[in-house]
């Protein structure tokens, strides 16, 4: 297996210049699927911390740069939408977020916030034992408690401690909940749910988002709900 990808070829999501250079690097297998972003892009091609792919390691190794919490020292690990990165020693935070042109961003946060990250729950299922397992949009698993099972629902999102991994917060997909668009041609516009039409079939359901200067329509699926802390009101 190759570890290039041709730039021309990449998600769009993928904040690269697509012809200054024929290949870039590829991500490994983890969260996020295809759409993650190796993390030595954001190091070196866009935070611009780094010059090589040597740098970058050597970086890592010193356990002073956490995804979601964690110690990363693979520059490949992909990273994705509403991963939080944290450089310690710098004492800078970031979470990543998709700006109006649908790539992922690094918007800068504070400490407090780095502490936790937000998950759309994709699928909850019952494992053996009978709590209710959690799917959330980057492959993460979380377990709850059966007697809880019934508050939680595919398309509600949750917040995740990155510490303890326990869930601190919940937000239900509803009409009048704070949503942002994570893709398509309103990608990173923020607004409250106006009204959610229900296709009947297989077609997508339609949502409508009321902003703060107009209003607009997106299928069901490119929305997620989010809190006041992604507006940048509380991270400044």
């Amino acid at each position: 297996m190759t570890n290039h990808q041709k730039r021309l070829a990449v998600p769009n999501s993928w904040p690269v210049e697509r012809k200054t250079d024929t290949f870039t690097v590829k991500a490994d297998a983890g969260p996020h699927g295809r759409s993650g972003v190796p993390l030595l892009i954001l190091l070196r091609d866009v935070l611009e911390y780094v010059d090589t792919r040597k740098e970058a390691r050597y970086a890592l190794n010193q356990d002073s740069v956490l995804v979601n919490g964690d110690a990363i020292s693979d520059e490949e690990r992909p990273i994705g939408m509403f991963d939080i990165l944290a450089f310690t020693e710098r004492e800078e935070y970031y979470r990543v977020f998709p700006d109006e042109g649908g790539r992922l961003a690094l918007t800068p946060i504070d400490a407090e916030s780095a502490g936790s990250r937000l998950g759309r729950i994709t699928e909850k299922t019952t494992v053996p034992g009978g709590d209710l397992q959690l799917t959330l949009h980057d492959g993460t698993n979380v377990l709850v408690d059966p007697e809880e099972a019934d508050q939680y629902h595919t398309k509600d999102s949750i917040v995740i401690d990155n510490d303890s991994k326990e869930i601190v917060a919940h937000f239900v997909y509803e009409e009048g909940a704070l949503v942002t668009a994570v893709a398509g041609q309103h990608a990173g516009r923020i607004g409250t749910v106006e009204s959610i039409d229900v296709t009947l079939g297989s077609g997508d359901n339609a949502v409508t988002v009321e902003t703060d200067d107009d209003a607009y329509e997106t299928v069901e699926e490119y929305v997620v709900v989010i809190d006041e802390n992604f507006t940048g009101g509380d991270d400044e």
